[in-house]
Order: C-alpha cells, then structure tokens, then sequence
C-alpha cells in the first residue's frame, strides 16, 4: 500500500529525484522523461474518460484500466533492474496486460467501417483528446526504446507502449461514429 502524508519532501530541490531503488538521478534523466511521459499520457487520458464515462462506458470501463496499467508501467520504468536484492518484489508490467490491450483492441476495431485514408485528428472532443493520447504515447514510447538501448527496460512495457498507441487510435474511431465520422486526409487538398 502506498502512503502519502506529506506532498513535497524538499529532497528535490537539488534538481534530482529518487527512483524506487532509492537511487538519485537528475530530473532530466532519460530514465525519468521516460516515466514522466508515461504519466502524462494518463493525464489524457483522464480528460478523455470526462465524455466517454456517459458516451461510452464499455470504452470508459478500459480506459479506467488502462489508467491503473499507466501507473504499473511508471513504477516498472522507476525501478531499474540492475540485478540488485532491493528487499521487495518490484512492480512490471506483464504479458497479461499487453495481452489484455490487444483483446480491447481487437474488439473495438471489429466494429469500425474500413479506413479509407489517413485520419486528421479530431471529431469529438473525446476522439480529439484520444488523438492527443495517442502522440503523447508515441513520444513515451519513443524514449522508453532510447533508454533500452542504455538501460535495461523490459520487454512487455515497451510493448504495452506500443500497443497503447494502437488502442488509442482505434479507440478514437470508435467514438467517431465507429469511423463513419472520422476526419480524413485530402493529400494535397490546399495547393
């Protein structure tokens, strides 16, 4: 369980922060990008699940997991495996969880009409917001394969990431009419 009495702890201050090993890094750290740009992605979505909790509760219902999943990949992104005994069992994301991702993705995008061309994004402002999702998610995911490439980083968070784009994308298509309200791209349509 975790506790949080006390918000600010002052131990920041010098520009570094802790990680769950208890180790020190500068709040620049690839490593803390990494995990921050994962919370940021929760963020959006928080501000999607404000339309889809009466729009869509099937979609809000994974949404809310997805949520919870975000936080399970930040502590696995906070914990680095340097084969140390840190006296607990860390949290990492699992194979169950990418898995679980790919069955939500699979079920959504079952009941979209064919893409015709690429999608501009936007919509409905759930649609617009997951499209914002979707890119924040793609940049996480884009530092979490540049820490790999120094770090240890483990293989089913970079893959839940990953998968985590798709999902939004689809996602946003099935609140767009399940595609039949998409906003397409015209190539070349303003020369």
């Amino acid at each position: 369980m975790v506790v949080l009495n006390k918000i600010y702890t002052k131990t920041g201050d010098d520009g570094t922060t802790a990680l769950g090993s208890g180790e020190r890094r500068p709040k620049h750290d690839l490593r803390i990008e990494a995990y921050g740009t994962v919370d940021e992605t929760n963020a959006v979505v928080g501000l999607v699940r404000l339309h889809t909790a009466q729009e869509a509760p099937e979609l809000d219902a994974v949404l809310g997991r997805i949520q919870n999943d975000l936080f399970d990949l930040g502590a696995d992104l906070a914990t680095p495996d340097a084969g140390e005994d840190l006296g607990y069992e860390p949290l990492r994301v699992t194979d169950g969880q990418v898995e679980a991702l790919e069955q939500a993705i699979d079920t959504f995008n079952a009941e979209l009409s064919p893409l015709r061309s690429f999608v501009l994004p936007g919509g409905t402002a759930a649609s617009a917001h997951l499209h914002l999702a979707r890119t924040v998610s793609r940049r996480a995911e884009r530092l979490m394969v540049e820490l790999a490439v120094r770090e240890k980083v483990t293989s089913p968070a970079v893959r839940y990431m990953n998968r985590l784009s798709d999902f939004f994308f689809v996602a946003s298509r099935f609140l767009n009419a399940k595609g039949d309200g998409d906003v397409l791209w015209v190539p070349g349509k303003n020369r």
